[in-house]
């Protein structure tokens, strides 16, 4: 058995989609930019080089674009809303230690990738360790952030498999918690969502399903597989062997969280130690970064949890983003 974590997906895997946007579709997402500049706090507020950093990131503007199918009063709607929340919630911000309690048995794991270069995170409700609270939420928050921290270049969705092996009604979410859930994945990571597979579920929880099915947008539908062949959506080499894979993952509490926060590079008060400040150094370290986090720390640990190298895998050549939205514009 392993305990190292993946950080980048099998050597020549092509990250896709890759989208290719018309010149239409470039003024629309200018335009929505424009007006999230707008927004903007005051440089003088200690929270807006975390929102700008947001902004910034080449995928934002283009989510919340196809997201609201390319109308761009709608796109200023979901991305106002998506930055109040921010402001609230200040996910970049949210402290190792705050919710490392929440993360003692395992419930949600990040690691290894599907054939597209998606990060993938697992989740076993039968796990739940803790009651009912905020830091639940702020603890899938915090791991919605790493898998943004660990996509390749070129990819901006993430994979998520809820195992229901070993669930009761005791540890199973409420109906209220997963329709929070449901809500930050679905207004506040638009398009971020690339599948969601379910397994092992059984007919006594049937009813969970239904009970949430109201809180499901049609994308996210559609986006869900009930126990699908997972060897036909991720290498065999890392998909954990619980599943049917080859990676015999022995999940260490200690060992997990340090490879998780050292490679990120989360420092203790949850800002970014020195380099990592748009993400993990060996994902983004050629990219432009406005600031330098000089408060925080600046050693990092010699953990080593990556695997394969951010260059070993591939672009494929670019797809037009949704063709068929063009109409809606």
């Amino acid at each position: 058995m392993v305990k190292a974590v993946f950080t980048a997906p099998e050597q020549g895997t092509v990250v896709q989609p890759i989208y290719q946007y018309s010149d239409e579709q470039q003024t629309h997402i200018k335009a929505l930019r424009e007006y999230a500049d707008t927004l903007l706090l005051d440089s003088s507020d200690p929270y807006h080089k975390w929102e700008l950093r947001w902004l910034n990131k080449p995928d934002t503007m283009p989510r919340y674009m196809r997201a609201a199918k390319w109308k761009l009063p709608d796109a200023k709607r979901r991305i106002e809303g998506t930055i109040k929340w921010r402001r609230e919630f200040q996910p970049e911000l949210i402290r190792p230690d705050d919710v490392k309690i929440e993360a003692g048995t395992g419930k949600i794991i990040l690691n290894g990738f599907d054939k597209d270069g998606r990060p993938i995170i697992y989740m076993r409700p039968g796990r739940e360790n803790t009651e009912t609270s905020p830091r639940q939420l702020r603890h899938l928050v915090w791991w919605l952030e790493r898998a943004k921290d660990l996509m390749p270049p070129g990819q901006e969705s993430l994979v998520i498999i809820v195992d229901y092996k070993s669930t009761t009604l005791r540890t199973n979410p409420s109906i209220s918690v997963a329709s929070k859930v449901l809500t930050i994945l679905q207004q506040h990571y638009v398009e971020t969502l690339g599948r969601a597979i379910v397994t092992n579920l059984p007919m006594l929880l049937n009813f969970f399903y239904k009970g949430i099915s109201p809180f499901l947008d049609p994308v996210t539908r559609d986006k869900m597989r009930f126990n699908p062949d997972l060897l036909e959506l991720i290498p065999k080499s890392q998909l954990d062997s619980e599943f049917g894979g080859d990676f015999d993952f022995e999940f260490d509490h200690e060992t997990y969280w340090k490879q998780i926060v050292d490679f990120c590079g989360i420092a203790e008060d949850g800002t970014r130690l020195e380099g990592y400040f748009d993400g993990p150094k060996n994902i983004h370290g050629e990219l432009p970064s406005q600031y330098s986090d000089t408060e925080s720390p600046t050693s990092t640990s010699s953990t080593t949890a990556s695997v394969t190298s951010a260059s070993e895998f591939v672009l494929p050549e670019m797809t037009p983003a949704a063709p068929e939205l063009t109409e809606a514009l």
